[in-house]
């Protein structure tokens, strides 16, 4: 089986978000691409599988399947393109579970469609403030993770979050912003509930990131910022139910699971 770990969201190696790609000629079982994401130990793998005039998609954190997964998405559009011979600007990706995912290339970068996500405001779970030990100036709850908004970029950058306290939150994963200092906003992405105490760039959090800051920047275009220690560039747009969200990828590995 062919393997590549990509650097999505980079524009150098050894940063933005590491992700390993698999693609196949049909499905394996569940348990096996399971043991070979816990293998990987990368926040995420994606398998491909030709479909008709596409491919579909699914991703594997070390523990768990997850609904989406922006930066491995981005990573096998970057293998589809540069390794297993894909030809043309536009490639079908379908994820069972989240619906079509097109991608596009524009030059060196990647722009990814993706359905936006329906946030609400809510209380801040308990376990969730002690776990950040911090008030945030607001509190939603998407699909399947909270949004917890700060007033600036360096309580971001300050924040050390008690992850098996983090652990006990009914969510995917618990997403930290505020405005940007030189961008129009940053995060950062924690998700020990599925096996993932910080993901350094996150794409899916972007579809619940993106429909909010564009609301309150009032500007359909943004550029968001993931400040984990690695780092990442994110190129937003918000198309109402979709969301479009861009980056580049570099290649670290080319290989062979046997």
């Amino acid at each position: 089986m062919k393997i590549f770990q990509i650097d999505a969201f980079a524009d150098k190696l050894f940063t933005g978000n590491p992700a390993a790609v698999c693609p196949l000629d049909a499905w394996i079982s569940d348990e096996l691409m399971q043991q070979i994401a816990a293998e990987n130990n990368l926040s995420e793998t994606s398998f491909l599988v030709p479909k008709n005039d596409g491919y579909e998609i699914r991703w594997f954190t070390p523990t768990v399947e997850v609904d989406l997964c922006g930066h491995a998405t981005l990573a096998s559009a970057h293998a589809l393109v540069e390794y297993l011979q894909f030809e043309g600007n536009e490639i079908n990706l379908y994820s069972p579970r989240s619906g079509k995912l097109p991608v596009r290339r524009e030059g060196e970068r990647y722009i990814m469609n993706f359905p936006s996500d329906e946030i609400a405001p809510v209380p801040s779970p308990n376990d969730l403030l002690e776990s950040l030990n911090r008030i945030p100036l607001e509190c939603y709850k998407g699909k399947t993770d909270y949004m917890l908004v700060f007033e600036n970029e360096q309580q971001i950058i300050d924040l050390t979050p008690d992850f098996r306290m983090m652990a006990k939150v009914k969510a995917r994963g618990v997403i930290c912003t505020a405005p940007g200092d030189t961008c129009d906003f940053v995060s950062r992405f924690f998700g020990p509930q599925a096996g993932v105490d910080e993901d350094p760039v996150t794409g899916s959090a972007h579809t619940t990131l993106t429909p909010y800051w564009s609301a309150r920047l009032e500007k359909k275009t943004l550029i968001g910022r993931q400040i984990s220690k690695r780092g990442g560039t994110i190129y937003c747009e918000y198309l109402g139910d979709r969301v479009e969200i861009g980056g580049t990828a570099k290649t670290y590995l080319v290989g062979e699971i046997l």
